[in-house]
């Protein structure tokens, strides 16, 4: 399959984007509604790698996460190299009972599940989201990485993909592979794609939450794609969220929960133009990917174990968790550690602004 780094094709979608941000302005205000009462922090030093000679990272943090039985299982991204910054993912578990009343047992086990092997994810497998279908973990990441467009290291291009690997419960990685973008005049890639969810999967297709960069233009898009083809149709790209005035752009953060038959929680974040800060809020989305609720700020680093790291002002929720009535918002902390931010489910949902059809 030959794949073109996108010219022309992207003009539509971008005209969709651009749609978006003038009609949608003032969803939002610039404020934050912190209701995520209890903050739970693991540090590097609180993961024990088992399955690699250097056991404990530099830097964990940014992890997907899903609930089995009494077990959260988390999927931290973790870096052990701070030249290069190379990234892998990795996979522990805590009791969510023990977690809830604050009796984290450190270190946690902690084993890597995927790292580097392909030239597209060749600098990094990052930012983990995961869904649980047939059995498995589909684990959407993003990786960062080169193509070639030539047969010189000079036409090596820097690529950041839109990863899927199909993962057994047991661990074992069955298939990777990343996404492009599928129109009537070819295959091409964006310029960056990343920070995906599945809305829900049907056999080989699936209605994913997706992120593309588009001309420089970051919004968050719904869409189709082929799970084996790994190709995401263009007709089908929508834009759903866009930025406000005071945002660079806004983005998907963590996997969606459904919270009932035809509506789903997912969490966004936005960069901020006045500090670069990234700040998170909550959107709950229908079974066919329309926004029918927005949050303002719901969470926004601060205090030193929040704002300081190897990038400051991060909170970056990547796991979202429904666990009797509360919710639990895993994620990365300025790109260190991980924050486990619980709230009173219906406090939650009280900050939603529902959209008038």
């Amino acid at each position: 399959m030959h794949l073109i780094v996108q010219t022309l094709h992207e003009e539509r979608l971008k005209a969709k984007a651009l749609k978006l941000i003038k009609y949608s302005k003032g969803l939002r205000k610039p404020i934050t509604e912190d209701v995520f009462k209890l903050r739970i922090y693991l540090s590097p030093q609180d993961f024990y790698v088992v399955n690699y000679l250097r056991r404990t990272p530099l830097s964990a943090f940014n992890p997907g996460a899903i609930l089995r039985h009494d077990k959260l299982l988390i999927f931290p991204r973790l870096i052990f190299d701070y030249y290069n910054y190379v990234s892998s993912i990795g996979y522990a578990e805590l009791n969510i009972d023990e977690l809830i009343y604050g009796n984290v047992r450190c270190p946690l086990t902690t084993r890597i599940i995927l790292w580097p092997t392909e030239t597209w994810e060749f600098r990094g497998c990052e930012d983990a989201r995961i869904h649980e279908f047939n059995d498995e973990y589909y684990i959407l990441y993003t990786g960062f990485g080169y193509l070639l467009y030539g047969d010189t290291f000079r036409d090596l291009k820097t690529v950041i993909v839109q990863g899927l690997a199909k993962v057994s419960k047991d661990l074992k990685v069955k298939s990777r592979g990343f996404f492009a973008i599928e129109s009537r005049y070819g295959r091409y890639i964006p310029k960056s794609n990343k920070d995906g969810a599945f809305i829900e999967i049907k056999g080989d297709k699936a209605l994913l939450l997706a992120r593309p960069t588009i001309n420089d233009v970051d919004v968050c898009w719904k869409g189709i794609a082929d799970l084996n083809e790994h190709i995401l149709y263009e007709e089908s790209l929508e834009p759903i969220l866009g930025f406000e005035p005071w945002e660079l752009k806004v983005g998907w953060s963590t996997n969606v929960v459904k919270i009932s038959s035809n509506e789903y929680l997912v969490g966004w974040h936005a960069v901020l133009k006045e500090d670069l800060s990234y700040r998170n809020g909550l959107a709950i989305i229908d079974d066919q990917g329309n926004l029918l609720a927005i949050s303002n700020y719901l969470l926004t680093p601060r205090g030193v174990e929040e704002s300081y790291g190897d990038r400051p002002l991060v909170i970056f929720g990547t796991g979202l968790v429904k666990y009797k009535d509360m919710l639990l918002w895993i994620g990365g902390l300025s790109d260190y550690a991980v924050g486990i931010f619980i709230a009173d489910f219906n406090d939650v949902l009280d900050k939603l602004k529902w959209l008038k059809g």
